[in-house]
């Protein structure tokens, strides 16, 4: 598993839980970091945890002084999922079905952190996409443009059988202004991207909107940003054709950021790993555009009712957004995750965006 700025080998990832308990016997179930977790549940300890939207506000009042970016965002990201996924059960209706979506099929794309594959894995990993009718894909890449447009070409013989397909890469924030205009340039002449996503810091709006000017693709981004503050000076300079938001920061965040940028006439688009339990406020929301399906199976100890069939996610019926949680599973499961070395997806390296020229 890995992207432009880093490889984990052995693949394991860690997916933090929380569980929300209630003195009616009800448990919501949210994902997220638990950093200054006492301090945030303080905000909604002994609450009525129908307020969801409420809670959510009081627990970003909560830590104001210091901030909510962050991990403090991703502790309030996933205390809210939990809080929506008891309201829901409390209403004795998917969480989809609250929220006043028509339908639970959200419509999807195949993703993985897949730069560290061959050309053979990476067929192989998309074809079982395929097999469920997804046919759009965003790769991981970023580092060779020759590697990405073969990469990009396999993926795009394997989705084509029912059709063109879509086709995304993901440089994670590796790249310059420079080095993304001229990489997707280069891209642009032989295969068709419906957008690049990062392709420079997720905060520089003149950045992101100068990429846009250059190329042919949409430019999306957002998956990291924590807070309605941070997307207001992209949108303002018209930097970003595809809002995106992360699942880790929680669903009231998320319908906010689909309300902010369908005031502006954009899609939205939700980044997540599986579960991603941001597909119930996704079918709620009307400029919903796909949302991002990591993986076909379940972390361990991860249950759902839902299933992926003819290029969409299917939410179930079970109350609550139908994620269930195994404890005992989870506790006899002792894999420890790569993701805690000093190198990896989640280390930016030091020569990222200073590729201009070979080194």
């Amino acid at each position: 598993m890995g992207d432009a700025n880093g490889v984990v080998a052995d693949g394991v990832t860690e997916v933090p839980i929380v569980l929300v308990e209630t003195d009616a016997g009800v448990t919501g179930t949210g994902f997220g970091p638990g950093f200054e977790l006492d301090q945030v549940f303080s905000a909604i300890e002994g609450e009525d945890p129908r307020s969801v939207t409420a809670l959510y506000d009081r627990m970003l009042d909560r830590v104001f002084k210091a901030g909510h970016a962050g991990a403090v965002f991703g502790t309030i990201g996933a205390l809210d999922t939990a809080l929506w996924d008891i309201k829901a059960k409390l209403a004795g209706e998917p969480l989809w079905r609250l929220l006043g979506a028509r339908t639970s099929a959200v419509h999807a794309y195949a993703s993985g952190l897949d730069i560290g594959l061959s050309d053979d894995e990476l067929a192989m990993l998309y074809a079982r996409y395929a097999e469920r009718g997804l046919r759009a894909a965003k790769l991981k890449g970023g580092l060779d443009v020759e590697k990405d447009l073969r990469r990009l070409k396999v993926v795009r013989d394997v989705l084509s059988d029912a059709g063109r397909p879509a086709l995304m890469l993901d440089v994670n924030e590796s790249w310059s202004r420079g080095e993304a205009v001229r990489h997707v340039a280069e891209i642009e002449t032989a295969v068709d991207l419906t957008w690049i996503e990062e392709p420079v810091r997720r905060w520089d709006a003149e950045g992101l909107a100068a990429v846009g000017r250059g190329i042919r693709a949409s430019v999306a981004s957002g998956e990291n940003l924590t807070g309605l503050e941070q997307y207001r000076p992209l949108l303002a300079a018209g930097s970003v054709g595809v809002v995106q938001a992360g699942a880790a920061w929680g669903i009231t965040h998320f319908l906010r950021v689909s309300a902010l940028a369908h005031g502006h006439d954009l899609p939205v688009s939700p980044v997540g790993s599986a579960p991603n339990w941001l597909a119930h406020a996704a079918a709620a929301v009307p400029n919903h555009l796909v949302c991002e399906l990591q993986d076909l199976a379940m972390p361990v100890g991860i249950g759902t009712d839902w299933d992926v069939a003819d290029g969409a996610i299917v939410l179930g019926s079970r109350p609550g957004h139908g994620i269930e949680v195994d404890e005992a599973a989870i506790t006899a499961f002792r894999a420890s995750a790569g993701w805690r070395a000093p190198a990896g997806p989640h280390v930016r390296p030091r020569d990222a965006g200073l590729r201009l020229f070979a080194r």
